[in-house]
């Protein structure tokens, strides 16, 4: 077998006839895994955050350094993601046959106890991620990475057994007849009804909408806005919920540019929950420690095991 360079490493994430399914996901992530383990880029830890790394690329790629990622849920080894994921692909059978009588089931509960669904998730995204920061476009890379994290996150909900895709709606705007507002929504998901994934006028009271992003940097914002506006335009509250990968980024600690800052706004995020809405679920692959640890924020935000496991199909049963 052939062995991948970076520049194949490339060009897999490019192709927009690829990541079909999760099958996809789990060979750019043992590829990634393996090109590490056998190119050995620079490691360097965060002398701020030292569960957070980074990998440095040699002098053929411009010394370019990858976003920070969590070593906490980072898997390092491919055949250790071979097997996880291969478990997860399990679990995610045993909620499609399931749904949330799944913790009733030994082997299930197990599972999540064990807590290996974050794991897997940000190991193939951050694979992504790390690939795309090698590329010679910022902008470039963080959008292709956040085209896949929505993508992946979709074939997760559709594994589970949902019907689930990304929709356009056109809302008529009251009082204004011949007007409309054009809304793209990341996720539209549910289990009661098939959904068209083309352009269409409504949303079913049982659907629910999801907004996937890597980080709520400059997007939380929209998030509640679409809430508040899909009620005012529709006449009635929709379930919107929203997923992101974490909410870190690279930052200068004096003299080290491998410092970790947050990107998440807790000030913000709290004032519109008060102002506009509170969104029906906040979900986080890798949530920030004061997520957790924040009274108030621990009544809004969750990590996106729980969202798997529970809030799906308590959401999805409406």
């Amino acid at each position: 077998m052939r062995v991948l360079t970076l520049a194949d490493l490339q060009t897999s994430i490019q192709d927009t006839a690829a990541f079909r399914s999760l099958a996809d996901y789990l060979s750019i992530g043992r590829a990634f895994l393996s090109f590490v383990q056998r190119t050995r880029p620079t490691l360097i830890v965060s002398p701020c955050q030292q569960n957070y790394i980074f990998y440095q690329y040699d002098e053929g790629s411009g010394y370019r350094i990858t976003r920070p990622l969590n070593a906490d849920l980072l898997i390092t080894s491919a055949d250790d993601l071979a097997d996880t994921f291969a478990r997860f692909v399990t679990f995610l059978g045993d909620l499609r046959r399931r749904q949330q009588a799944v913790i009733d089931q030994q082997g299930a509960r197990e599972y999540i106890e064990s807590r290996q669904i974050n794991p897997v998730v940000y190991t193939v995204q951050q694979a992504i991620g790390s690939i795309a920061d090698s590329l010679d476009s910022p902008n470039q890379a963080r959008k292709r990475a956040g085209q896949l994290f929505e993508n992946l996150i979709k074939l997760i909900i559709q594994e589970a057994g949902l019907k689930c895709e990304g929709r356009t709606i056109k809302i008529p705007v009251p009082g204004y007849p011949g007007y409309t507002m054009s809304y793209e929504l990341d996720l539209v998901f549910s289990r009661n009804h098939t959904i068209v994934a083309a352009e269409t006028e409504l949303i079913r009271p049982s659907e629910v909408v999801g907004s996937v992003k890597t980080t709520s940097k400059d997007r939380i914002d929209k998030v509640f806005l679409d809430k508040y506006l899909l009620r005012k335009l529709l006449g009635r509250d929709v379930p919107v919920i929203a997923v992101f990968l974490h909410d870190v980024q690279r930052a200068r600690r004096g003299d080290s540019i491998f410092g970790v800052s947050s990107t998440f706004k807790s000030g913000h995020f709290l004032g519109y929950t008060v102002a506009l809405n509170r969104l029906d679920g906040v979900y986080y692959v890798d949530p920030r420690p004061e997520m957790t640890q924040n009274a108030r924020l621990r009544e809004h935000i969750y990590d996106f095991q729980q969202f798997l496991v529970r809030d799906l199909w308590t959401l999805s049963a409406i």
